[in-house]
């Protein structure tokens, strides 16, 4: 199964509350860090792959080594697809397939993307890139992206999957804070956010 997600940020005080940009009410980020941790494993085993759209790890002025983000991965299950944010350096994603390795499934745990990655669901397409693409008018394609936190585009075609997300409310179930995403979830966000700019439209 695939699942998506996008900016957790691991490492990164200055989002603990208080703040006006994405506040993460945790006293410390070791709790936060845990708790996004706890998520993931929860849903994912080793045989799914998760999509994550970018802005794996951050510290301001102390910026995690590439050593601290990888024992984070390794804690998380599953494959991973990395999709570059704009505070994922390079080397990261250099030491990161140094140290890839094949699991039991005969898959690499680790696959890069730059740009993106495009993948079908349910006679959608789902067009995976960090920042938030303008598309146009398209037929079932979705972009899921990351980047802007607690803020949402006014297209339903734009689905913010970060763990901050307001998409997020969407949902019908609750799901813990930093839970990667189903695809099904996916589609459930988009209609009832394309529904409320409809609403919108409509006053």
């Amino acid at each position: 199964m695939n699942y998506f997600i996008s900016d957790t940020h691991f490492y990164h005080y200055q989002l603990l509350e208080p703040n006006d940009f994405a506040p993460r009410h945790f006293d410390n980020v070791e709790m936060m860090n845990q708790a996004m941790i706890d998520a993931w494993n929860a849903r994912v085993d080793e045989n799914d792959t998760v999509y994550h759209l970018g802005d794996i790890s951050m510290r301001p002025q102390d910026y995690p080594t590439d050593e601290e983000t990888y024992d984070i991965l390794k804690q998380l299950k599953g494959h991973m697809v990395l999709i570059k944010g704009n505070h994922d350096y390079r080397s990261l994603f250099k030491f990161l397939e140094k140290h890839n390795y094949t699991m039991d499934d005969g898959e690499p745990r680790f696959q890069f993307e730059d740009v993106g990655a495009l993948l079908k669901f349910d006679h959608n397409q789902f067009y995976c890139t960090h920042y938030p693409m303008f598309l146009g008018k398209v037929e079932q394609i979705i972009n899921l992206h990351g980047h802007i936190h607690h803020y949402s585009m006014s297209t339903a075609e734009n689905i913010n999957v970060g763990v901050d997300a307001p998409e997020r409310g969407y949902l019908s179930e609750d799901l813990p804070w930093g839970s990667p995403l189903r695809g099904e979830e996916i589609i459930e966000m988009y209609n009832k956010k394309k529904q409320d700019l409809a609403n919108l439209q409509r006053k």
